[in-house]
């Protein structure tokens, strides 16, 4: 699950911290061929944010970026909205709608996005008959306020740059600093290990 992927990527971060360059490449050569991202599809991930967060990995790298910069409410939003959609009880859509509005649009949201107001008004106003589409306008405003802002930074990070060079081109110590080296290699490795 998201919450299960959270926590991982969270602990996987604080230790990341104590990865060296040789116990890294170690357990880069211990993951399996299966469990790599292909390069062509990591370069995918660049042509636009719906190829990012559609993939189970391009999310994880994502999110695990977006919680480096203390934004990752947005992605954890988005998502929210996509599983919404995919509920089919009507009887489920009122306290799952709730919910998300608890968290991430209220004015006491744990995790609040930011929205203009218009789009906040009428995302309150559709509570009052909750519908699958009600957190549409609010999704979309939250998906282009990524888009123009952190996934562009994204795509210049180390979060991202390591899956896209190519295996062994990257971070030998004559390419790069020894410290730079080692978060490389430690998002590359929460990436495999989320997967």
């Amino acid at each position: 699950s998201a919450k299960d992927m959270k926590h991982r990527l969270g602990f996987l971060l604080q230790k990341s911290d104590s990865c060296d360059y040789s116990s890294s490449q170690g357990k880069k050569e211990k993951i399996s061929s299966s469990q790599r991202v292909s390069q062509e599809e990591v370069r995918k991930w660049a042509d636009s944010l719906e190829n990012l967060i559609h993939h189970d990995r391009g999310l994880a790298a994502f999110r695990a970026f977006l919680k480096s910069e203390y934004s990752e409410e947005n992605i954890d939003f988005w998502v929210s909205c996509e599983d919404y959609k995919k509920t089919k009880s009507p009887a489920k859509l009122s306290p799952k709608a709730r919910k998300i509005y608890d968290e991430f649009i209220s004015v006491q949201a744990t995790k609040e996005v930011n929205l203009d107001s218009c789009t906040r008004e009428k995302t309150s106003h559709n509570m009052l008959e909750p519908t699958l589409s009600c957190f549409d306008e609010a999704q979309r405003k939250i998906f282009t306020l990524m888009e123009k802002d952190s996934y562009r930074r994204f795509l210049k990070s180390p979060y991202y740059l390591d899956l896209v060079s190519p295996p062994g081109a990257g971070c030998r110590p004559e390419n790069c600093k020894r410290s730079h080296t080692r978060t490389l290699d430690c998002n590359s490795n929460i990436i495999s290990q989320c997967a």
